[in-house]
């Protein structure tokens, strides 16, 4: 198990724009944690996500957050200044939801859209809980646009075979 400190660290670090070296730090927690450490590996895997270059990547962290996430009981974050884990939802879902959507994944991307908003109401107020709302609504939007587009018939193509305006003779 490592502590809240160097993981608070790593973060800090990637916040600062020092991507890499905070990549690297957040992993070596990671390597440090056992599988009952859920409260830190779920920060851990909800930030790993976002250092990650590759799309599946990314997605396979978001998903290891949301399964930490569910092991966490509501006061274990409150060490790092989340006074209930419960509010860390919203975003878990959000990020997994975004992710699946880029993947191509619709139908997962609008389960985790809805699993979002059915907790956004845990999210309080202020500007991070705006933040998560505001990243909620657009993924909506997006998710609706995506299914607009795979629902909307083909414009059909005239065939090189026959002339437009006409057929072969």
């Amino acid at each position: 198990m490592t502590g809240w400190d160097a993981i608070r660290a790593a973060i800090e670090m990637t916040l600062r724009g020092e991507r890499e070296q905070g990549g690297r730090a957040m992993a070596a927690c990671w390597d440090v944690t056992g599988e009952a450490d859920d409260a830190q590996r779920c920060v851990l895997a909800h930030y790993l996500a976002d250092v990650q270059g590759d799309l599946d990547a990314e997605v396979e962290w978001d998903e290891r957050a949301l399964a930490s996430y569910v092991r966490v009981g509501d006061g274990d974050l409150a060490e790092i200044g989340i006074p209930s884990a419960r509010g860390l939802a919203p975003s878990l879902h959000l990020n997994l939801g975004d992710g699946y959507l880029r993947q191509g994944r619709l139908a997962e991307a609008r389960v985790q859209l809805e699993a979002g908003q059915l907790a956004q109401h845990l999210l309080g107020s202020g500007g991070y809980a705006e933040l998560v709302r505001e990243g909620l609504d657009r993924l909506a939007a997006k998710i609706e646009a995506a299914g607009a587009a795979m629902a909307t018939p083909a414009t059909p193509v005239p065939s090189a075979a026959a002339p437009l305006g006409g057929t072969m003779t």
